[in-house]
């Protein structure tokens, strides 16, 4: 196929997809479930507001590590202070074993709602599964599969079709923005976009950018400018499409637990697996069984996802051969991150740990790291030593200087507010 013919999309989509599904995790439903059974449909607005903000950080990222063939980590170290790469990694690393316990709790907990058994059982085997399947499967394997199980997400569109759902009222609080400068809502923001604007999002899908050169043989924008053109063509495709996919299945988690919670006085979820389990007496078992499903099969996404990021991070930091192409033996210390963050996300299940507080720090360390983080990801996009003559454009410079002043202030609300 030549480089002109437009390609199948399906060909097109790769590492923005998975990483905007891996969005939804677990966490994220829980999130997002909170919002619509607290706000009803009055938080909505949130995802239409918030797309943008996450796609053009997201294609940033994925520019970075196309352009310059290395990872976010990696650009770090070779451009900017070692005290500031440890502080980064650090603080990535601690808000993802967090966030792979909540996920794999919330795993465990939702299988038990539909099998019943030893939730703490299931978690390990969650984890343990997540750690085999990342380490022994080939790459192209593991992204085709990380692919297609995006397809989990659509068990929420399920939900929608299933709930009573107010279709005037829920087009608009996506349309008209309903806010009040109260603790709840405050809070509730704070919430939404640390959740859904995270920073592993941006260490993984640069890193899969890198892997899906290794995996094509090609080479970096910068030596290769002349793929340049459909190359980003293909990114900006992929990103939009990606984090589409992930707003758009958070709208539709936030619509049904509207839908059913909130118009029946049920307005405090404190996981995802008690929204599942919430959602069976209103909405039927059908309802709760998608729901539950859906947890599952994006927690199996999100997991490796999170554990890959905080992997290529590590690696990247201490210059450690890294990358989901190799083999066990020749990154022994990349998979080891890998299945060290996965136990210990398994461990914290553990402590008696609750796992609200979990997420309220993994919240915390995400919100606190996100923006400065966004900061250096500008510099680094902007710098013609990093990217060569293939920096970001000025349309494309404003909306990720955009999403990084949000975030500054939703961060700042949430420290002073």
């Amino acid at each position: 196929m030549s480089e002109t013919e437009p390609r199948p999309l399906m060909s097109v989509l790769g590492p923005g997809l998975v990483t905007g599904a891996a969005d939804d995790d677990p966490s994220g439903i829980g999130t997002y479930s909170q919002i619509g059974a607290q706000f009803g449909y009055g938080m909505a607005w949130t995802m239409l507001f918030g797309f943008p903000l996450l796609a053009s950080i997201q294609a940033i990222c994925a520019q970075i590590g196309a352009t310059t063939g290395r990872g976010i980590a990696h650009n770090l170290r070779r451009h900017y202070p070692p005290a500031l790469l440890r502080t980064m990694v650090g603080l990535l690393l601690i808000a993802n074993v967090i966030n792979l316990g909540a996920d794999l709790g919330a795993m465990g907990a939702a299988l038990g709602l539909l099998v019943p058994g030893p939730v703490l059982a299931f978690t390990v085997a969650f984890g343990v599964l997540s750690i085999l399947a990342e380490v022994f499967i080939s790459y192209n394997r593991y992204a085709s599969i990380l692919k297609w199980t995006t397809l989990s997400l659509f068990s929420y569109v399920a939900v929608v079709f299933v709930a009573g759902v107010d279709w005037w009222q829920a087009l608009r609080g996506v349309a008209i923005p309903s806010f009040a400068f109260d603790k709840e809502h405050t809070m509730a923001l704070v919430a939404v976009f640390g959740t859904t604007i995270s920073p592993y999002l941006f260490f993984w899908q640069a890193g899969q950018e890198v892997e899906e050169q290794r995996r094509r043989h090609t080479k970096p924008l910068h030596v290769s400018p002349r793929s340049a053109g459909p190359e980003l063509k293909r990114i900006r495709t992929d990103t939009l499409v990606g984090m589409g996919f992930s707003h758009l299945t958070a709208l539709f988690i936030i619509i049904a637990t509207a839908a059913t919670l909130n118009a029946h006085g049920v307005t405090d979820i404190t996981s995802a697996a008690q929204a599942a389990d919430a959602l069976r007496p209103i909405a039927g078992n059908l309802a709760f069984a998608f729901f539950a499903i859906g947890i599952i099969g994006t927690g199996l996404l999100a997991v490796p996802v999170l554990a890959g990021a905080a992997a290529y991070a590590v690696a990247e930091t201490f210059r450690w051969p890294e990358g989901l192409d190799r083999k066990p033996r020749e990154a022994k210390a990349f998979y080891g991150v890998i299945a060290l963050a996965t136990l210990g996300g398994v461990a914290l299940n553990f402590t008696g740990l609750d796992p609200m507080r979990a997420l309220y720090w993994a919240a915390v360390v995400n919100g606190l790291l996100a923006p400065p983080l966004m900061v250096v990801t500008m510099l680094i996009a902007r710098n013609p030593r990093a990217m060569g003559h293939l920096t970001i454009s000025r349309k494309l410079a404003f909306g990720g200087w955009l999403s990084t002043a949000v975030m500054w202030g939703i961060a700042l609300l949430f420290l002073f507010g």
